[in-house]
């Protein structure tokens, strides 16, 4: 086995995984029972602080993103097809994902295997913004789920009602993300590896170059 004496950087030291897109591994950033929302610092690749969660917008699932995947021209495209125009751009960050659970997992800031079940597709502002849906492997309940229309209507509604409405701000009248619909498994496979090819050109290239 190889042994690695310094930390990994959480998006672009870690493998996505060996079974991609029907398998993947996926780094956790903020779990349900934290009031604050962290995400990771692109450059050190530690979490930091972005900003404290509203009392009554509490994530609903394990929350992340896929490491070694990028948000760019590929992923965006699906979007700009689903919006029926060319101006939609990719939010230049790795792709999210969202790991559901019965486990009570008490903090961020790790890896998890999971299976892609779909995902829902979003719109921050003029940039595409997917979450790909997932269940933890082996998972006793939600491990029996294979696609997202499986889920009972009202998780669905859930991430729903979270993804529009977590980067609101206090007196904002207008929301910040639109939500556009929801994928199944079979697109979610897709949205992974047009991530992979976004990530391989836009980040691999340019540093090997």
């Amino acid at each position: 086995m190889e042994m690695h004496i310094h930390r990994a950087h959480p998006w672009h030291g870690i493998s996505l995984g060996e079974n991609v897109p029907e398998e993947v591994t996926a780094f956790i950033e903020i779990v349900p029972t934290d009031t604050i929302k962290y995400e990771i610092d692109k450059i050190s690749g530690y979490l930091s602080v972005d900003r404290p969660q509203k009392f009554s917008n509490i994530v609903p699932a394990l929350y992340g993103f896929l490491p070694q995947t990028y948000s760019g021209k590929r992923v965006a495209e699906l979007t700009n097809i689903a919006l029926n125009t060319e101006k939609v751009e990719g939010d230049g960050d790795p792709l999210d994902i969202c790991v559901l659970t019965e486990k009570d997992v008490t903090h961020g800031d790790i890896i998890v295997k999971a299976f892609p079940i779909g995902g829902l597709r979003l719109l921050d502002r003029n940039q595409a913004d997917d979450k790909i849906i997932s269940v933890l492997k082996e998972d006793m309940i939600y491990g029996n789920y294979k696609n997202i229309y499986d889920l009972p209507e009202k998780i669905l509604q859930r991430l729903i009602h979270y993804f529009t409405t977590y980067k609101d701000l206090p007196g904002e009248q207008d929301r910040r993300m639109k939500f556009i619909e929801v994928y199944d498994v079979k697109v979610a496979y897709d949205v992974i590896c047009r991530s992979r090819e976004d990530y391989i050109r836009e980040i691999e290239y340019n540093v090997n170059k």
